[in-house]
């Protein structure tokens, strides 16, 4: 606090001490000398950043992509499900989200013919808004596929013969797509991604199948595994659900529907090029895959075990 003057009211004012000393040179060079004594110091970034994130290798045989399964979401249908899958890396976004819904078993309009089986009637289809493109609100030929595959691997876990004369429906929305997808539309290399959606297509639906009360000799489940390149020259890899983000070359991928109690496969689907050098990749390549679809019917089992303990 500085001496006590009078202003010239006769009021006593305070003034720093600061504005009575000399602005001498010795006095400047002592003050540059205080600011410049703290240079030691690590400052930090004048923007804000995030700390780094590095990317797994995912490529190892054993590691498959977490998923989370519910059952009863739309209380309108006669069963429904939905699969919300893991994000191949999450820098880029959530993963794959699909839900299922089931309508039926019910009578068959009095203009169809007599059918002594249940019909069976599969839609799989993308949301317009599931893509970075946005989609049109009719199927293409991607889609029609995925809904015939999806057909023959349910029929084959359906007990038909129990409801004649009557339909059911089954209903596949794929309400978001992973990035993966749309780097194998920019890279051409659809047809693998196609395989880890139809296999999402077929656990998704088991469960609503499930959850709707139609009866069903096993619970069937969707597994895919592919083959690539290993590390030397010459010798081949067997991952389970691959992914275009992940692998630069994909020779080969196979994706089943598998029913475990049974030990059988009501649908194959192989595509790619296998060296016929050593025919036992193909049956490693449907092993592995198999391996990968009774981990989703562990998913599964588990799921409804929960909605029925919840009931």
């Amino acid at each position: 606090m500085g001496p006590r003057l009078k202003d010239r009211d006769g009021e006593p004012s305070f003034t720093s001490v600061e504005s009575f000393l000399p602005t001498s040179p010795i006095s400047q060079k002592r003050s540059v000398d205080i600011v410049m004594a703290d240079r030691r110091r690590i400052n930090g970034p004048s923007a804000p950043t995030l700390p780094p994130r590095f990317h797994e290798d995912s490529s190892v045989t054993s590691k498959r992509t977490s998923a989370d399964l519910q059952t009863g979401v739309t209380p309108s249908a006669s069963g429904s499900a939905y699969l919300e899958c893991e994000a191949r890396d999450p820098s880029l976004g959530s993963g794959m989200k699909i839900t299922c819904t089931v309508h039926g078993p019910r009578s068959l309009p009095r203009s169809a013919p007599f059918s002594p089986h249940m019909v069976l009637s599969t839609h799989v289809k993308y949301a317009p808004f599931a893509t970075k493109h946005r989609r049109g609100y009719l199927r293409d030929s991607s889609e029609r596929d995925l809904s015939t595959h999806l057909e023959t691997a349910l029929r084959g876990a359906l007990i038909a013969d129990r409801w004649p004369k009557s339909g059911v429906d089954v209903i596949v929305t794929i309400i978001e797509g992973e990035e993966a997808r749309q780097t194998a539309l920019d890279s051409g290399s659809e047809e693998w991604d196609a395989m880890n959606v139809f296999s999402a297509c077929v656990t998704v639906a088991a469960a609503a199948l499930a959850d709707a009360g139609i009866d069903c000799v096993d619970t069937v489940a969707g597994g895919v595994a592919a083959l690539i390149p290993g590390a030397q020259k010459g010798q081949h890899e067997i991952v389970l659900d691959p992914s275009p983000l992940e692998h630069d070359e994909i020779l080969a991928a196979c994706c089943v529907a598998y029913l475990p109690a049974r030990d059988e496969i009501t649908n194959l689907w192989l595509k790619g090029d296998v060296p016929s050098l050593d025919p036992d990749l193909y049956r490693d390549l449907v092993a592995r895959a198999v391996h990968a679809s009774k981990g989703n019917s562990r998913a599964i089992s588990s799921t409804l075990t929960r909605a029925i303990a919840s009931n």
